[in-house]
């Protein structure tokens, strides 16, 4: 599926420029979006080139595909001095280009978040990653094969190696691989703060890497003081389940943590009889348990998240189904476990409305993400503030709470800033929320995404920001939650995407 642009085959990675100089062929595939494309895409105008289309893809593609051709030229022109043939002159170019140095020039001035993996005409190799990390990269190699991929676990899986053998690839580095095999390990960005991808580790990537199933159960673990709140704290009134499937980690986090819970009331419960009581006593203590059912079935292998914005709503009424038999009707909580709650569209047409049909006395969703508040730039489908429930609900709290002011003073410094180098945009949507506490935004949702058919009480409990960091300790990358955006092109963009929304425009702000 397609990031920026549409999804059809002929958008379909790698791409490629064509040369009859072997050494002039490049072709790139990638996981990436530059904010600046607009930037970019000037600088190959002032060029003189007439690029063929006007996207990411393209526009790094005709970087690198330049400098490619001024490093070309600047080895051709040192070796017809020293009196090479040109047939030599295209074997001593082939040995002695220097990729990293093309990977330099060509990406200095991008904005945004990318792996990136290329191949030249002669058989180099090289793939690079963005300074900060946003987009994960990993690599393997041997004396027979070198491998690059956004997981570990898939590297692991094909060439059956331990964990320690796959190495993550530095941010701003680039791998080259010459067409002898010499590998080389060259920085090619400068340093920057570290701010990779959080949302990579709560839902994108593989559950099965070793790090990210250990914080995904983590992420499960540090929400049950919140859902214990919700329930009353009635864990023998309570079902705990989860939405399938990446949300299975993080319940199994849950789980454990309700576990842990019962082990030390039922502790506290033994020592508060002093040894004063029968067998059935101690039974009657120690069978209380966390109750595990599957109550939310997924019908079909269908991912709404990755669908296209068209067909969203029609799809998400076919796919999930319910376990009957697995809540006591009118007695029993239903505590439900996802990943991450984005736009809400699946939760109201769908999930909350086919749950509520076993009459649970309450239904608490628990999203493992803190709330979404800020659209995404860097490669990731989640692009409009408008979709996002938790910005819905800030404006309708703002409404309700006679604060439009609050809504117009963001779109004219918005609006006044519209003209400035990305450099200079600060980040003024964060006055949206501002006036609100977590909790009140929470119950707002909690509003929203119950339909007026739902008969049973809904409340949805969010991740907090410490816990995401206490589970993700190594992903700071968090402006989703935060709005604070590794790069100046993120500002800018939560900037256009707020303006968008005030002009009713339903398009991606990047």
């Amino acid at each position: 599926y397609g990031t920026f642009g549409s999804n059809n085959i002929a958008n379909l990675h790698p791409v490629m420029r064509e040369n009859n100089w072997r050494t002039r062929n490049l072709v790139l595939a990638g996981n990436f979006n530059l904010t600046n494309v607009d930037e970019l895409f000037d600088t190959l105008v002032e060029l003189g080139q007439n690029p063929k289309e006007y996207s990411d893809t393209v526009t790094m593609l005709e970087k690198v595909g330049h400098f490619l051709d001024e490093e070309n030229q600047r080895l051709f022109d040192q070796y017809k001095t020293q009196g090479f043939t040109n047939v030599d002159i295209t074997n001593q170019i082939a040995k002695n280009l220097d990729v990293s140095k093309v990977l330099e020039l060509a990406s200095k001035r991008w904005d945004g978040g990318y792996t990136v993996a290329g191949m030249l005409g002669h058989g180099d190799l090289f793939a690079m990653r963005d300074p900060w990390g946003i987009r994960p990269a990993f690599y393997y190699h041997d004396e027979e094969v070198v491998i690059v991929a956004s997981e570990r676990p898939v590297i692991q899986t094909a060439m059956n190696v331990h964990f320690d053998r796959v190495k993550e690839l530095p941010p701003g580095h680039a791998l080259v691989v010459k067409k002898d095999g010499e590998i080389s390990l060259n920085r090619i960005r400068e340093k920057q703060e570290r701010k990779s991808c959080s949302f990579e580790r709560i839902y994108f990537s593989r559950g099965s890497d070793k790090e990210i199933y250990r914080e995904r159960k983590k992420l499960g673990e540090l929400l049950v003081p919140q859902i214990l709140e919700a329930i009353d704290y009635e864990v023998d009134k309570t079902v705990f389940s989860f939405i399938p499937n990446t949300a299975e980690s993080a319940f199994y986090g849950m789980v454990k943590g309700i576990e842990d819970h019962t082990f030390v009331k039922k502790m506290n419960e033994l020592v508060k009889l002093k040894g004063k009581c029968s067998q059935e006593d101690i039974l009657k203590i120690m069978t209380e348990r966390a109750r595990i059912e599957k109550v939310a079935i997924k019908d079909l292998k269908l991912r709404t998240f990755i669908s296209q914005d068209k067909g969203r709503k029609d799809m998400v009424s076919h796919v999930y189904d319910i376990t009957y038999g697995t809540i006591r009707r009118g007695l029993d909580n239903l505590v439900i476990i996802d990943d991450s709650i984005v736009r809400g569209t699946t939760l109201k047409q769908s999930i909350i409305k086919i749950l509520d049909r076993l009459d649970p006395k309450k239904i608490v969703v628990v999203s493992s993400s803190p709330q979404i508040r800020y659209p995404d730039c860097y490669g990731i489908d989640m692009a409009r503030l408008a979709d996002f429930t938790a910005f819905q609900a800030a404006i309708e709290l703002l409404k309700e709470n006679k604060m439009e002011h609050v809504i117009n003073e963001v779109f004219k410094k918005c609006e006044m800033q519209k003209n400035l180098p990305k450099e200079e945009y600060v980040n003024y949507v964060k006055d949206i929320y501002k006036p609100f506490t977590q909790q009140q935004v929470s119950n707002k949702i909690s509003e929203m995404l119950t339909d007026s058919n739902v008969k049973a009480e809904v409340q949805i409990v969010y991740q907090s920001i410490d816990n995401l960091h206490k589970a993700v300790p190594n992903d700071l990358g968090d402006w989703y939650f935060t709005g604070d955006y590794p790069t100046p092109g993120g500002n800018k963009v939560v900037s256009t995407s707020f303006l968008n929304y005030i002009h009713g425009i339903n398009t991606r702000a990047y």
